[in-house]
């Protein structure tokens, strides 16, 4: 993951704030390790993305779960020399069938930011339904940034 982070950040940084320049391998090993207790107790499910060689590809998850409304964001990245190759809408795919079918949510949402058309490309690939804008939704760069909301309900899943 840190290979990828580093090789990513002129990219991913623009939308996610944790592929930062200065990204180093203890921030890495620290957030694998929070991931796999999070995992564990059911908090959140983030997936690493592969080829089959094993090669880190990018990561793929399910985090903000609101069990009691039965939600969760469903974010992904791919790093820099595998953008375009359908890695993330795999990726989306595979974590709405686990959400669908391992967990009792019953919808997804993808949020992403105005600008960031290769992830709002993704969602629209994988069937997920264009809500609308949501203003000030997210922070990118300690400023508030307009967000595109995306939905996958557990009743769209087989169109997925």
């Amino acid at each position: 993951m840190f290979e990828a982070a580093k090789e990513s950040v002129a990219e991913v940084n623009l939308w996610l704030s944790w592929c930062h320049r200065d990204y180093s391998i203890e921030e890495a090993q620290q957030w694998s390790a929070a991931q796999a207790l999070a995992f564990e107790q059911g908090r959140e499910y983030e997936f690493v993305v592969t080829d089959d060689n094993g090669r880190f590809l990018g990561g793929c998850g399910l985090n903000h779960i609101n069990c009691a409304d039965r939600g969760a964001n469903l974010g992904y990245w791919v790093r820099t020399t595998e953008m375009g190759r359908g890695v993330a809408l795999q990726a989306v795919r595979r974590v709405v069938e686990f959400a669908f079918t391992a967990t009792n949510l019953e919808r997804l949402e993808i949020v992403c930011a105005v600008g960031n058309r290769a992830s709002q490309r993704v969602a629209e690939k994988s069937g997920a339904a264009r809500e609308g804008i949501a203003r000030g939704r997210i922070y990118l760069r300690g400023q508030p940034c307009d967000a595109v909301i995306y939905s996958i309900l557990r009743s769209d899943a087989a169109t997925v």
